[in-house]
């Protein structure tokens, strides 16, 4: 039922070769796999308080805003600081306010804590705004908010060419 285990058994050690190898040197093989452990998510960038900038940001990870931005943000996960104000679109998966937005909000998930304050349209998959929250635009619910493609409204079937004058 149970199986001696073979870690105990002696062998070559680490730095020695078989009797068979000895004179070639040491080659791993190409086609040895070696696991390694699954890389860390790396923290969140973080824009401080006293940080001013003007243009777009863009990442594929989080970035947490502090301080203000004047210009377009992109990312995983998009976190307005308490006092920070962002100018422009911001773009995530995930975005939680707790300061001030002027400008168009996109994100799957969007959270407007109590002290968020929102001046433009939100176009979300699922949303939460805590009492408290200022907001002050549309709420718009999309399947795929992300898509910039999709905020276009359908346009109307273009007028009959030829119009019947009996």
């Amino acid at each position: 039922m149970f199986s001696k285990s073979k870690i105990n058994e002696p062998g070559p050690k680490a730095g020695e070769t078989a009797a068979s190898d000895q004179g070639k040197p040491a080659v791993p093989a190409s086609s040895d796999y070696k696991p390694t452990a699954p890389k860390a998510k790396p923290p969140a960038s973080i824009l401080s308080a006293d940080l001013t900038v003007t243009g777009n940001l863009k990442t594929s990870g989080d970035i947490q805003i502090e301080g203000q931005v004047d210009g377009d943000i992109r990312a995983h996960l998009l976190t307005i600081g308490e006092g920070a104000t962002v100018r422009g679109e911001c773009i995530a998966d995930d975005v939680v306010i707790n300061g001030r937005i002027v400008g168009r909000v996109r994100g799957l998930k969007v959270r407007l804590t109590s002290t968020a304050r929102v001046e433009g349209d939100i176009i979300h998959k699922t949303i939460a705004i805590e009492s408290g929250a200022h907001f002050e635009g549309s709420v718009q619910r999309q399947d795929d908010p992300l898509s910039t493609s999709g905020s276009a409204k359908p346009k109307a079937p273009p007028p009959a060419a030829a119009q019947d004058k009996s």
